[in-house]
């Protein structure tokens, strides 16, 4: 069985994230996806717990794959202080994978140095794309909805997350 890596911190999930995870998905029998930095949350960058994460982008998942959704894997990964590190502690987290998909110069780096295949996935608009984008958005109250699935949406609302946002904006100004 082949199984690819797709890291991302997913703060929050956003269009282009999804049309990655879907297009990776498809290139492999099995897709990990490593949610980074769930160590973090209530942070201007990191406004996510792990487990918002995990449900924004399983609810994605469920609406956009549903029938093979049991071939996609979400694992937190926290962060751990040390870059050269940082992806073997990964491994040990993790089930075993042939490519590490990724546009991240730097994931590359360190995937690359320990002889991994990397894959950079399809990405669309991604002048735009970005979840500091939409996090940006929100804390200034613009169209942030356009970025996300109407799922993704549907949640932060729940999680009181544009309030989060917002207020967190304005802790660090």
């Amino acid at each position: 069985m082949e199984r690819g890596l797709y890291i991302g911190r997913f703060q929050p999930l956003h269009r282009g994230h999804l049309h990655s995870l879907l297009w990776c998905s498809k290139e492999v029998d099995e897709l990990i996806v490593a949610i980074g930095s769930s160590d973090k949350s209530f942070e201007l960058r990191n406004p996510f717990t792990a487990g918002e994460r995990i449900e924004i982008i399983r609810n994605a998942l469920l609406s956009e794959i549903k029938e093979n959704l049991d071939k996609i894997i979400l694992i937190p990964v926290p962060d751990i202080g040390t870059h050269a590190l940082w992806s073997h502690n990964l491994d040990l987290l993790v089930p075993r994978y042939k490519a590490v998909f990724t546009n991240d110069p730097f994931t590359s780096m360190l995937f690359e140095q320990r002889g991994k295949e990397i894959v950079n996935p399809i990405m669309i608009n991604r002048d735009r794309m970005s979840a500091t984008e939409v996090r940006n958005r929100m804390a200034n109250d613009n169209n942030w909805q356009e970025l996300v699935p109407t799922s993704t949406i549907k949640l932060i609302e729940e999680f009181r997350g544009i309030e989060r946002i917002k207020r967190l904006y304005n802790l660090t100004k």
